[in-house]
């Protein structure tokens, strides 16, 4: 049986199917993951057959605004949508859809006939329970939380509109809006697999049948794999140092950011690695590191406390490892994760990125690092999410499918 995966975006949004392709593999499948030229490494890393999709993933580093978010959105999704079809070859039995390629994966299944899943790495689906993720705000209530939510879903639709548009021409598909094809699928009960963990998003009760909520994906990680011996030196020759890094974000931001890093790590009296990211952290002395892309996994257990953007993977990462946070989101749904470590208790109050300072810093990492119930609440969910098994619920979903 042929699988495709088809994701896009940053490598936040990549690399958990990665983990989830490499199962599904082991498991007896032929697995291709479908996405951007600049992840081709991470794809074929992990054993799996790429396929090109047409984007840029860096237009979604752009700005923070919500105007901006959109167009960079819209300009990401319309050249996506243009070569889609492409990634579809035969022998694929199975499309497995992430947030991003839903809307336009659904028009390829309907063409050809070609059952889908839906695996999400963020709840989208209207709920009572908190706003969508997206906007970043406060819950409102459950009457407000859910108007917001099918509001969000429509402003999502007016960004896919155009590329749907196209790829239904090319496909000879008759006209059908995205919001049409949309909840055609939400009556249908199209299933959905979110690939986060219950710790941190208990499933909504008023969500409808067919959303769940099956516990993270993680990254392919080589089982030989080891750290660069400059860092592994580093982590043996003091204290557990403090990380701090912001992924794909913050481009251009680089010498402020590593500024305000240096100084709060010196005014906390922390020892200190900054990975440079699409920032371009950079500082090196006695007490402080620099380092390029490390994979998590191995890294993370070794720290006292991580600063980051709270993207999904980042987030779920730090508490896998027991390791407390301070995190600084930047755009899109980072205020939601940062949100929801802090209501655990395993991440100090959110800093705004464009709020950030060496004193707010400082003063953050002094708490996360020297009060021991941030390090228990992270160790709490830790003991939680080693209780699930993303994969393999993807695993028991494709096989209860007619010929899985």
């Amino acid at each position: 049986m042929g699988i495709l995966i088809a994701a896009a975006g940053s490598r936040g949004d990549i690399a958990p199917y990665t983990g989830l392709g490499a199962a599904l593999r082991r498991a007896g499948y032929d697995v291709a993951l479908a996405t951007t030229d600049t992840f081709a490494p991470l794809v074929r890393d992990a054993g799996l057959e790429f396929r090109a999709l047409p984007a840029d993933p860096r237009l979604r580093g752009g700005g923070t605004g919500g105007r901006e978010l959109m167009r960079t959105a819209a300009a990401f999704i319309t050249e996506l949508g243009q070569g889609f079809a492409d990634a579809m070859a035969d022998g694929t039995d199975l499309l497995l859809l992430s947030t991003t390629t839903a809307p336009l994966g659904w028009h390829l299944a309907e063409a050809t006939g070609t059952p889908c899943l839906g695996v999400y790495l963020q709840p989208t689906a209207p709920t009572g329970d908190f706003p969508p993720v997206v906007t970043g705000s406060r819950s409102l209530g459950g009457p407000v939380n859910r108007v917001a939510g099918r509001f969000a879903l429509g402003m999502a639709d007016r960004v896919y509109a155009p590329a749907v548009a196209v790829l239904r021409r090319r496909l000879q598909l008759p006209p059908a809006s995205a919001s049409v094809t949309r909840r055609r699928r939400e009556r249908a009960n199209w299933p959905i697999l979110h690939g986060f963990s219950t710790v941190l998003v208990p499933r909504p009760s008023d969500w409808r049948s067919g959303l769940e909520v099956v516990g993270n994906w993680w990254p392919h990680l080589d089982a030989t794999v080891q750290l660069p011996a400059e860092l592994e030196d580093f982590l043996r020759a003091g204290p557990r140092p403090v990380l701090v890094g912001f992924g794909s974000m913050a481009a251009g931001d680089g010498e402020r950011l590593s500024e305000i890093a240096v100084r709060a790590l010196r005014r906390a009296g922390l020892r200190g690695i900054l990975q440079a990211g699409n920032a371009g952290l950079a500082a090196d002395s006695d007490d402080i590191l620099t380092i390029g892309d490390v994979p998590h996994a191995p890294l993370f257990p070794r720290l006292a406390a991580v600063v980051h953007h709270a993207g999904a993977g980042t987030s779920a990462a730090a508490l896998r490892a027991a390791v407390p946070a301070v995190t600084v989101p930047v755009t899109a749904d980072q205020p939601f994760w940062a949100g929801r470590l802090a209501a655990l208790g395993a991440a100090t109050d959110p800093i705004p990125f464009r709020s950030l300072t060496a004193e707010r810093l400082a003063d953050s990492l002094d708490r996360v690092v020297r009060e021991v119930a941030y390090t228990r609440a992270a160790a709490r969910a830790a003991r939680h999410m080693k209780t699930e098994d993303g994969a393999d619920r993807v695993i028991e979903a494709v096989q209860r499918r007619p010929g899985g």
